[in-house]
């Protein structure tokens, strides 16, 4: 995706006195476009700031164009299809040094613009409208959204990443342009609104809440929201951004039982009640610690690979690890793993030996091999993980200076 910095200053050079830009993502909403974009100029008027609507237009076929330009409103078309597709041409077209957002359902009321705006010159960089703070009217929200959909997301992204934000999906809100450019959002879906609030986060931009509005859609059709599929986009959207829960701590906690399991089976046999446990449940212990070893491996491939795709922002424990977990460290652990691998084998072999080859109790055997066969996949998953996560971290030129002639 493009810098959206230098798009930004040069969209500033036409509209320098422009303080907030009203963006309004539009496909097919002609029944209830005209009384948004009414609603938002007289905010604007009303509370004497200086602003602009933009209506970014997804490709609508019944007339929405002509209505919003008709009513003063700068159309965006957006080719591209997508929620956050139409909300980010519809910023990077903004002349405001502001810009707030909203629905042109009208399910939000564009006359709380000034409450945004506020809080915005206060210092805040991202607000965001709170409808469980404010006020939903009957039936604006469907049963199912409001006691379990919303305050179960927004549960997950407040544990995830530590945001005080209450509702992270609120359609009104409103952010700095100068945010806007830190955050580089990517999705081109529903995910744009959970993605800027979760990348606010891990930048810790500075965020507010305003109590926002919930009306009924006024739309005579079924709008564009699909609950479970929508619903699920956004858990796997914050999933995928929290390396942390979806592998790290899974992966740890697996990690640390199987270790712990096999450490405690390895001596012998440890009876439990009337439940002895054994090499059977050695052995699931022994997979179990492999399993979370790989898992947690899987969590640091994806943040390496992910921060230096610009997906995530560079954090400080990442840049640490990378500075003391060199190849040469990871190298050196998996040798050693697999040495005592070998070591343990070689001790089991050296006991087959004693009896000629010949028959062995599978309950002193294993207990032996169990622990090597750990160590030794163990030892080499970090050998190779080494070599590819320095492949990820490899340092490379920019696209300018790789294309610049020599």
């Amino acid at each position: 995706m493009p810098d959206p910095a230098p798009l930004l200053q040069a969209g500033t050079a036409d509209g320098a006195q422009v303080e907030v830009s009203v963006v309004m993502p539009c496909l097919n909403e002609a029944e209830t476009l005209a009384s948004c974009i009414r609603e938002a100029q007289a905010a604007l008027e009303g509370s004497g700031i200086s602003g602009e609507v933009i209506v970014a237009d997804n490709g609508s076929t019944d007339g929405s164009q002509e209505i919003a330009s008709e009513l003063g409103a700068r159309v965006v078309d957006v080719p591209v299809r997508g929620y956050g597709s139409a909300l980010r041409s519809g910023i990077l077209a903004a002349r405001g040094r502001y810009v707030v957002m909203g629905d042109a359902d009208a399910s939000y009321d564009f006359g709380s613009i000034p409450a945004f705006v506020d809080r915005l010159r206060e210092g805040c960089e991202l607000v965001v409208g709170n409808r469980f703070q404010g006020r939903i009217e009957k039936g604006a929200m469907p049963a199912l959204h409001r006691w379990l959909g919303n305050p179960v997301l927004s549960f997950v992204g407040r544990l995830f990443f530590h945001s005080r934000l209450g509702d992270f999906h609120c359609g009104i809100r409103a952010l700095s342009r100068d945010a806007f450019c830190r955050m580089r959002l990517q999705t081109m879906g529903m995910e744009f609104a959970s993605e800027m609030i979760i990348v606010s986060s891990l930048l810790r931009l500075r965020t507010a809440e305003v109590p926002a509005t919930l009306r009924r859609d006024g739309r005579s059709r079924k709008p564009h929201l699909r609950t479970w599929r929508d619903g699920w986009r956004h858990l796997r959207f914050m999933l995928l951004y929290s390396p942390r829960w979806l592998f790290m701590i899974p992966g740890s906690a697996m990690l640390l039982l199987g270790v712990a399991g096999v450490l405690w089976l390895t001596p012998g046999p440890r009876p439990l009640g009337p439940v002895t446990f054994d090499i059977h449940t050695l052995l699931m212990f022994g997979l179990l610690a492999i399993v979370g070893y790989q898992v947690i491996v899987f969590g640091v491939f994806t943040r390496t690979f992910g921060t230096c795709e610009g997906l995530y922002p560079e954090q400080d424990w990442l840049r640490r690890m990378q500075r003391y977990v060199t190849l040469e460290v990871g190298l050196v652990a998996g040798l050693v793993m697999l040495l005592l691998g070998v070591g343990a084998t070689t001790f089991a072999f050296v006991s087959w030996q004693q009896v000629s080859f010949g028959r062995l109790d599978p309950m002193i055997v294993m207990r032996e091999l169990i622990p090597a066969g750990v160590l030794l996949v163990i030892g080499t998953q970090t050998i190779f993980s080494s070599f590819f996560l320095s492949i990820l971290g490899l340092r490379r030129a920019p696209d300018e200076i790789l294309r610049s002639p020599i």
